[in-house]
């Protein structure tokens, strides 16, 4: 195994693991770490992308995303809070207006794209 994937799998456990803590923890949104260690060992192994694929974790929290590209309410409200709090704390603390007009042009975006793009399930 190439040292490139090595990292891939590598980053692939830990967005697992982060995914997993947010399974318990509510700050932390769980689809969108499983997705990127999803991604990560899609890149890294075919052998850790079939392994990820049979868990029991992608199929609950994953499998339904990937295949109609929808998210049920509560994930969405969930993911939402959580980014909003992170984007929140940026705002408070930056002084930069231009950085702040970025964040509410990000937070906007972010809306627009949840309520358009993604369905609800």
């Amino acid at each position: 195994m190439k040292i490139k994937n090595i990292i891939f799998v590598a980053l692939g456990f830990f967005f697992l693991g982060l995914g997993v803590i947010g399974i318990v923890l509510p700050l932390l949104p769980t689809t969108p770490l499983l997705l990127l260690a999803s991604y990560f060992f899609v890149k890294g192994s075919k052998k850790f992308e079939m392994w990820f694929k049979g868990t029991d974790i992608y199929k609950k929290h994953l499998d339904d995303f990937v295949r109609n590209r929808s998210l049920t309410k509560k994930k969405k409200i969930m993911i939402s809070l959580f980014s909003d709090s992170m984007i929140l704390i940026t705002f408070i603390l930056t002084d930069s207006m231009v950085a702040r007009v970025i964040l509410i042009l990000v937070v906007m975006y972010k809306y627009y794209y949840f309520i358009v793009k993604i369905k609800t399930a």
